[in-house]
């Protein structure tokens, strides 16, 4: 498939390929949120009432977050080393690059048909059909018109996935237009319960955590040029879950004096994920793909070597060059 193709063709030719397939290995990124879950799974939920043969996997880390277990309504997801090593057809979900895919990206290389589903501006393209929609708020908008176009049921099951991802990655339905309070709607009709999706996904936190947080806010600067950051060591790192990780730069970005948050998580002794959120100046889609990672205008961010030091220097010179 062509990058120029339209997208409603790419989504027909999508929707015509799994629609044939009888085995379907579903892949979400990395570090996996409700979005990438949630496409893979509501997806991986109709294939599999299809006949399919479905797997959905991610690559690290070693256990699915707590918040997103509840989707997997069929038991679809397995670890990486028990994904086909020649898939019929590789789904990738939400993933900007090949790179995100992790460890399991070197399936693009082995599967005999890969599909690309994805919303991120900073996607170069890959995949033998390559569903890319910027203009998307989530990846399950995407694949909800996919299913829509294979004229598959969107019941319960499926309907929470994809309501999980939208919520999630709208923060709320801040950034959601018209269209996706309309998907919104749809989906509630089909059985997706919003409080109780809301509460898991974004209000529920264990009361240890708020130790947690103290030391990450109290750990905050902000600097003179806007950027607000703040460090999460690695024991944190280990001892609390993702969900509560990644929930922190969320609370810095309410900042009223920060132009551009960032939360620098360490991972390794000398490797650090960031997350990085904008107040609308500064696109941090641009800052993350100039240090090795990508994402969205208003969300993005990276994996970067070097010291906590060296890291924050380096966010500091991408800043400029914006």
């Amino acid at each position: 498939m062509s990058g120029v193709a339209t997208v409603g063709a790419a989504v027909a030719e999508a929707a015509a390929v799994l629609g044939e397939a009888r085995e379907v290995t579903l892949l979400a990124h990395v570090d996996p949120d409700a979005d990438a879950l949630g496409s893979a799974l509501a997806l991986g939920i109709a294939l599999r009432r299809r006949g399919a043969r479905v797997q959905v996997a991610f690559a690290s880390p070693d256990r699915v977050p707590e918040s997103l277990r509840p989707l997997d309504a069929l038991g679809l997801l397995v670890a990486p080393a028990e994904v086909s090593g020649a898939p019929e057809v590789l789904v990738s979900c939400d993933a900007a690059e090949p790179r995100r895919l992790g460890s399991l990206g070197r399936l693009l290389d082995t599967a005999a048909c890969t599909v690309m589903l994805d919303h991120h501006a900073t996607n170069p393209g890959f995949g033998d059909v390559q569903v890319l929609d910027p203009g998307a708020e989530a990846t399950v908008v995407i694949v909800h018109r996919v299913l829509v176009e294979m004229g598959a049921p969107i019941d319960a099951d499926v309907a929470r996935c994809l309501y999980a991802g939208l919520v999630t990655d709208t923060r709320g339905f801040r950034t959601a237009g018209p269209a996706a309070y309309r998907l919104a709607a749809e989906l509630v009709e089909a059985g997706a319960d919003p409080a109780t999706l809301t509460r898991s996904l974004m209000d529920c936190h264990p009361f240890a955590w708020f130790g947690g947080l103290a030391g990450a806010l109290g750990r905050a600067v902000l600097e003179p040029s806007g950027l607000l950051h703040t460090t999460i060591p690695l024991a944190d790192v280990r001892r609390y879950r993702s969900e509560e990780i990644d929930s922190v730069v969320d609370v810095l970005r309410t900042a009223v004096e920060a132009e551009v948050v960032a939360s620098v998580m360490q991972i390794e002794e000398r490797r650090w994920r960031v997350s990085l959120r904008s107040a609308g100046r500064v696109d941090v889609a641009v800052v993350a793909t100039a240090l090795g990672g990508g994402g969205h205008a208003m969300a993005a961010g990276f994996t970067r070597d070097g010291t906590e030091q060296e890291v924050l220097a380096a966010i500091r010179a991408a800043l400029t060059t914006e």
